[in-house]
């Protein structure tokens, strides 16, 4: 049992790193709290310890449901997380994540919810860096409507804070990969790899594939949110390995560790894309004592066996 068991409402909680939030404090001992309107997480994901409401931020009733469920922390976890989709549609991105991260930090402020988590962007709030790791006082120059989204949320945290309405810690993340992230969006491009190659197709590399990307696990990400439960201490954070690999790097590792000959196609880079990116844990570290620690090909070996496994049930299927 931790020192102390909370009710904790992961917002986001089907997805890919909500959903690994929700196992590890149901594992600490804590009431688990699962919000998803199921858009891109999945029910299955969903701990069988957790109880599941499947509504949008948006709906009405929030504040309601959270004073019903006494909910004592938030994991803020529920985004729209594709760079493309907000260039595309930039309104549909602040919808959920601004106008929905308000509508959350509404129903906390009415119903005395002081700790509040935000998943934040470690990459796209400093846009391109100048200082390579770069720590949290780097200027935040975002180049997509997705990283100005995010910075306006951390924004209005703070306004909440220095009121003293809100205790709330950002967490920006840095390029998170692990077990149940989806093929889909340039974020998740450790699945996106493994799922065509598993399947004898020609992944996309866009540009040159020498940009850089600073990976992170997903155990290292839930590390992090355990240490901001257990050791509350409100502020901004780095959540990154401090490492730069370029994509072509990262292709050549998972081609070989999957025993994979296909060679990538190169395709034109995307507008507001980062051509290097790497951010300094330093501050997570000292306050929290959580900075990650999982190397590249350690993280890898504990990554693809997931879709391994699921491409076997794939191919199985009737």
């Amino acid at each position: 049992m931790p020192p102390m068991a909370y009710t904790i409402l992961v917002t986001g909680g089907a997805g890919f790193i909500g959903s690994h939030l929700a196992d590890d404090a149901l594992a600490h001992g804590h009431r688990v709290v699962v919000l998803d309107d199921l858009s891109t997480g999945r029910r299955e994901n969903v701990p069988a310890g957790a109880l599941f409401h499947r509504r949008d931020l948006l709906d009405p009733g929030l504040a309601e449901l959270l004073a019903a469920e006494r909910v004592d922390v938030v994991l803020h976890h529920a985004a729209q997380a594709n760079v493309r989709v907000s260039l595309e549609d930039p309104a549909a991105d602040a919808r959920v994540n601004v106008l929905g991260t308000l509508e959350l930090i509404a129903a906390c402020r009415r119903t005395g919810v002081r700790r509040l988590l935000f998943a934040s962007s470690g990459g796209t709030v400093y846009g391109e860096q100048r200082r390579y790791p770069c720590d949290e006082e780097h200027p935040k120059r975002p180049t997509s409507p997705y990283g100005c989204a995010k910075l306006a949320a951390e924004l209005y945290l703070d306004a909440f804070r220095a009121t003293g309405d809100l205790e709330p810690i950002v967490l920006r993340y840095a390029n998170v990969y692990g077990p149940r992230q989806e093929p889909k969006g340039e974020a998740g491009i450790v699945a996106i790899l493994a799922e065509k190659l598993l399947a004898g197709e020609t992944p996309r590399i866009f540009d040159d594939g020498e940009q850089t990307r600073d990976y992170v696990h997903v155990d290292d990400v839930v590390a992090a949110n355990r240490a901001a439960i257990e050791r509350w201490t409100p502020g901004v954070y780095n959540v990154g390995t401090g490492v730069e690999t370029t994509v072509n790097a990262l292709y050549r590792m998972v081609a070989d560790a999957l025993g994979s000959t296909i060679r990538p196609r190169h395709v034109p880079a995307i507008n507001a894309e980062l051509r290097r990116n790497s951010l300094d844990a330093a501050r997570l570290e000292r306050a929290l004592g959580a900075a990650p620690k999982i190397p590249l090909a350690e993280g890898l070996a504990r990554t693809l066996p997931y879709y391994r496994e699921r491409a076997a049930r794939l191919a199985a299927a009737p």
